[in-house]
């Protein structure tokens, strides 16, 4: 594609990639608040709820894991558009069956067809490689986080407030807004993928095993991605016992949660939307992502030590620069492969999180039911968040030591 014509589609594409990611994440942040308390509703168990909660968000996960490379795969070949407007098309449907749905199976058939459908996030981040020169793409990236987190800030709210109508209307307003997003791409969204750019699909890199082999072509690739699957194992802590820990620790309803993870999104747009740009142009991308990950694992930790709420609300500032990480993340990945495996790598990059995606609420989950409640063998209901901050720390100093490496071969490449 030629600087003229990338900039072009660049102009068209690019608000509809922002919209649509904002409507996206607005129905998934709808239900955040309502989802735990209805599987309370079924089990009756807090502690309880917590580990189904986890096993559920496992199973979102463990389908991302089966389906990302396949849809990283297909906008390869058959272009971004099509993938996004199906994702948005099924994501609807899985809405309206959850708001319907009488017991558990139900619910979990649901979070089975979101994962695969959501899947498709893989492709908004190839769409953004595919319209954005590679030294441009920790600020672009950050842009689809700050639109993310917009949507986080709106959801969580619109959820906390429907909830108290009920449990199952945020569901139905949650179908709306994905129904929205797909009319909104069948008339706006422009293909951003020429058919001289593509690779035919096939299922040696299709399949999860397959695309991970993409992940091992270089050390530093191999590095950055364990300190991908860090994070994102670190960051499950709030899908999997959040709600529920807020609920017991400080007795916050959804109302409540819905205006924190609103006050959460705010943060994190200004991290990602604002800081990444400026501070990428001072510090580099290395620099800027090491700086993030300590930031986030101080203020997890301070999450797991805080003793009333609004110590907890005080340790989200510290932990907003977490923002910082995964664009600066997604820039030095990117620059380690061809413009043709773009969406291969970022399917790649959705199985990787999506492991962590399988083991961390499985694992958060359980810690969190030995830890709360009374005559709880590990009577600290904040343990997760410690464990996950030691996590990220982990993640924080790999990515020093990997991102270090990979600008020194960078230099000696120029």
């Amino acid at each position: 594609m030629s600087a003229l014509s990338r900039l072009r589609t660049h102009r068209a594409a690019l608000p509809f990639i922002l919209v649509t990611a904002v409507l996206d994440i607005v129905a998934m942040g709808i239900i955040i608040p309502v989802l735990p308390g209805l599987i309370e509703d079924f089990v009756g168990s807090n502690a309880r709820a917590g580990v189904i909660n986890g096993l559920f968000v496992a199973l979102w996960a463990g389908m991302q894991f089966v389906c990302s490379p396949i849809i990283g795969s297909l906008s390869d070949q058959y272009g971004r558009r099509p993938v996004i407007l199906i994702s948005c098309a099924g994501l609807a449907m899985d809405y309206v069956l959850m708001a319907v749905a009488p017991d558990l199976w139900w619910l979990a058939l649901g979070r089975i067809i979101a994962g695969i459908t959501s899947s498709s996030f893989t492709t908004i981040y190839a769409y953004m490689a595919d319209i954005t020169e590679p030294a441009k793409r920790a600020r672009a990236y950050g842009l689809i986080g700050a639109a993310f987190s917009g949507g986080f800030v709106l959801g969580p709210v619109l959820g906390g407030f429907l909830g108290e109508f009920g449990p199952r209307v945020p569901f139905w307003f949650a179908a709306g807004l994905s129904g929205l997003a797909f009319l909104y791409g069948l008339l706006v969204l422009p293909e951003s993928l020429p058919p001289d750019r593509r690779m035919r699909f096939n299922w040696a890199r299709a399949n999860p095993v397959g695309a991970l082999i993409l992940l091992r072509r270089h050390t530093e690739l191999s590095g950055l991605a364990v300190v991908n699957f860090l994070l994102y194992f670190a960051h499950h802590v709030f899908s999997a016992v959040f709600v529920l820990y807020a609920a017991l620790r400080y007795g916050w309803g959804p109302g409540e949660v819905g205006l924190l993870l609103a006050l959460v999104g705010v943060l994190d747009m200004v991290v990602q939307g604002v800081l990444v740009g400026p501070v990428v142009k001072r510090f580099g991308d290395r620099a800027t992502m090491v700086f993030g990950l300590f930031g986030g694992t101080a203020g997890i930790a301070a999450m797991g030590w805080a003793p009333d709420g609004l110590w907890f609300i005080l340790a989200m500032l510290p932990n907003a620069l977490w923002g910082l990480a995964m664009p600066t993340l997604q820039a030095l990945m990117t620059r380690r492969v061809g413009e043709d495996e773009q969406g291969q790598l970022q399917g790649a990059n959705m199985s990787v999180a999506s492991i962590a995606g399988v083991l961390s609420p499985l694992f958060f989950g359980w810690v969190y039911s030995i830890s709360a409640g009374e005559g709880a063998p590990v009577p600290h209901p904040g343990l997760a968040f410690f464990l996950a901050a030691a996590v990220l720390l982990l993640a924080a100093l790999i990515g020093w030591r990997v991102g270090r490496r990979a600008e020194r071969e960078e230099n000696v490449t120029v």
